[in-house]
């Protein structure tokens, strides 16, 4: 049987701000913790009071890979994700300016791009998030959730109109 396509889904009320999933991931990644080395960003929104982990959507038609002048961007179906040739990458930058996430970032140190990779399958933000502001889970079941949602905020909304309707 084949396996599911998985997807990294952020729940970014949960989010914390403890920025524990930026220090994993640059340990896993280059041993050190700098956050500045890390492959999710958390974002702190002040207005809003929220933290939101930033983290690469691994788009099927991905607007990195298409401008990547090198082509050292290209689509790993096993795993469904978007990888970087790290040694074809020239450092131009050009996915980082078309990224409509912010999920390109630029390595000043080592003059690269990065993105997540999703640690081949096993996602240590993830592993090392306890509150589970960031999960990794079947593509589908993110569809069903997603549609579950709408249909709850459609109902919602409806039954405010028809409430609204009978006061007038």
């Amino acid at each position: 049987m084949e396996a599911m396509a998985k997807t990294l889904v952020v729940n970014q009320e949960r989010c914390t701000g403890c920025r524990l999933c930026e220090s994993v991931c640059a340990v896993k990644h280059d041993g050190v913790v700098n956050p500045m080395r890390a492959r999710i960003k958390i974002e702190k929104w002040e207005h809003e009071g929220l933290y939101v982990p930033m983290i690469c959507q691994h788009c099927q038609d991905a607007p990195c890979m298409n401008v990547c002048p090198v082509k050292a961007i290209s689509r790993d179906e096993a795993l469904a994700r978007v990888m970087v040739d790290y040694n074809t990458c020239i450092g131009c930058r050009s996915c980082v300016a078309v990224c409509p996430f912010g999920a390109m970032n630029f390595n000043t140190i080592d003059k690269k791009v990065i993105k997540c990779d999703l640690c081949d399958g096993e996602p240590q933000c993830v592993r090392f998030c306890d509150i589970k502001a960031v999960d990794y889970v079947d593509a589908a079941k993110v569809s069903i959730s997603k549609k579950r949602d709408a249909a709850l905020r459609m109902t919602s909304a409806q039954k405010k109109a028809t409430e609204l309707e009978a006061e007038m």
